[in-house]
């Protein structure tokens, strides 16, 4: 029934499995009661800092839990939209909670105990915490690859110290035997598996992400070397990371051991297949001179930190993802490994701020500000006033807004909730979350949008809508015209409105009709006026 529990257990454990599947059962129902209570809950704002609360003390064990969760994602159909929406928000902040714990512990450990691919995995993970990562399929894909390594290297020197089952590190003397294995690694890696640098889509996030890195056989100088650097160690040969500026290198010592001369090291450029570099070389690469110091080792803590940067700014750049997830999550990896770093946590408390989403976390970044960096009170000043009226507006808010279709104001309406439209200028497809009788936006929106520029201006009902690329908008009933091949929306958000999306349109969930109590109806007359004449 649950095969996903199996690695959970051992064959010689001695387990009752009256028990367990008692306890499977519990645990099943107690996520479902925490899930269906979500929806009503958060419905109009983020899930707050607190509100994982009843979950982190939860009195079942967290893999049962999970697992229950899991099922509720792999729900088949499109039904049950919104549980899975608030499950996968459980499932997300849980296995976060525990990576982060995980990164935690690695980063306590001895350097030398401190595997460089270990490290990439771990922000893998709390970057794609819904993704199935692990470190023991990671290395078992390495591992494949460096046997491949060895096939070659059987070929050209079936005595190399490499293949021996018990294989050292090859002595930094023996540079022939070294160089061999690097032709081996760069014949496998770059000729036959064709791993190569991603020039043409360089700011993707995935090119990051060590486990998308081995699926799609490209990345950045950083992820490609740390995949370099692992499989040469495999094979005895200890190249080191080098935090170059703007292109992250390797270095292979050519003199003698833990030599201070930079001069002494031959650098790798995992990005560009493998090539061999002099100091020179280095500098044409990225174009100007640079000091001694960055060609320095670095540790595997700071590997981590120029990784999760890489992060940040694609987080920064990313205009289309309005929750700035990879921001958020790039954020928390940085701030995991130095918690007292003034900018970021500023960049963090400014963040939540601008996304409106837990004030009260925003008040103890804030005042963990002020305590490490007095000069900062200008800017915390401000923030704290602006965060403190947030709280008080949310507190003085009544109930959900109704809205009645059959008043007087609301009779320009042609269009309801769930209904699939298609942007006539613009062409995009989209579901309508809510409406207005009129544009509620302010002046300086309705300047920038050019809305008086439109026929009926601003005095024609307007609609909230959620679009297949991700974003939400405010369109004007005039620019909106019925989908006659509507389709599901793709939207990360869908399940926070919807219930259900019967093929044609979707249902709204109870919380959003209680605020359109009349829209359901409308709607489904309106789909069977509309496909129904389609059809014939």
């Amino acid at each position: 029934r649950w095969p996903s529990l199996l690695k959970h257990y051992s064959h010689t454990d001695g387990v009752s499995w009256l028990e367990e599947y008692k306890a499977r059962h519990s645990a099943g129902l107690q996520a479902q009661s925490i899930v269906a209570s979500f929806s009503k809950r958060f419905f109009s704002e983020h899930v707050p800092c607190d509100g994982f609360s009843d979950i982190e003390t939860l009195g079942c064990p967290s893999h049962f839990f999970e697992d229950e969760l899991m099922c509720i994602l792999n729900m088949e159909g499109r039904k049950g939209l919104t549980w899975k929406y608030y499950a996968k928000k459980i499932l997300y902040f849980l296995r976060q909670q525990n990576i982060l714990k995980n990164l935690k512990e690695y980063l306590q450990r001895p350097t030398e105990q401190q595997s460089f691919l270990e490290g990439a995995v771990l922000i893998d993970q709390y970057c794609n915490p819904l993704s199935d990562i692990c470190l023991k399929s990671v290395q078992a894909q390495v591992d494949d690859i460096t046997d491949k390594v060895r096939r070659v290297l059987r070929t050209r020197n079936p005595r190399h110290p490499s293949l021996a089952s018990k294989a050292g590190e090859v002595p930094v003397a023996e540079v022939e035997l070294q160089r061999q294995v690097l032709d081996a690694m760069n014949c496998v890696l770059y000729e036959q598996l064709k791993y190569k640098g991603n020039e043409l889509d360089y700011y993707n996030s995935l090119n990051s992400y060590i486990h998308q890195v081995l699926i799609r056989r490209t990345g950045i100088p950083i992820s490609l070397s740390v995949l370099y650097l692992t499989i040469a160690r495999q094979l005895g040969v200890k190249l080191e990371p080098v935090n170059f500026p703007s292109h992250f290198l390797l270095r292979w010592c050519q003199g003698k051991e833990g030599s201070t001369d930079i001069f002494d090291y031959t650098y790798i450029d995992a990005f560009g297949k493998g090539k061999q570099l002099t100091v020179k070389e280095c500098e044409y690469l990225i174009g100007h001179h640079v000091t001694e110091e960055f060609y320095g080792v670095v540790t595997s803590k700071e590997v981590l930190q120029r990784m999760v940067g890489n992060l940040l700014n694609l987080g920064k750049r990313e205009s289309t993802d309005q929750s700035y997830q990879l921001l958020r999550d790039s954020l928390d990896l940085y701030l995991a490994m130095y918690p007292d770093n003034v900018q970021h946590l500023m960049l963090q408390a400014r963040l939540y701020f601008h996304l409106g989403i837990w004030p009260e976390k925003v008040l103890d970044i804030l005042q963990h500000i002020q305590a490490l960096d007095p000069s900062q009170h200008g800017a915390v000043g401000y923030l704290v006033q602006h965060t403190l009226e947030h709280i008080e507006r949310r507190k003085e808010e009544v109930g959900p807004e109704v809205k009645h279709r059959s008043e007087e104001k609301h009779k320009e309406v042609s269009f309801s909730i769930g209904l699939i439209m298609k942007h006539k200028r613009y062409g995009y497809n989209c579901v309508i979350y809510g409406w207005d009788p009129a544009c509620m936006m302010g002046h300086e929106w309705i300047r920038n949008m050019n809305v008086h520029s439109l026929p009926h201006g601003p005095h024609q009902p307007f609609y909230n809508v959620l679009v297949e690329d991700g974003s939400c908008r405010y369109a004007a009933q005039e620019n909106l015209e019925h989908n006659l091949e509507p389709r599901e929306i793709p939207h990360p958000d869908i399940g926070r409105y919807f219930s259900e999306f019967t093929g044609i349109h979707y249902l709204a969930n109870t919380e959003l009709e209680i605020r359109y109590p009349e829209d359901l109806e409308f709607t489904q007359t309106t789909v069977q006026r509309i496909y129904s004449s389609g059809k014939e």
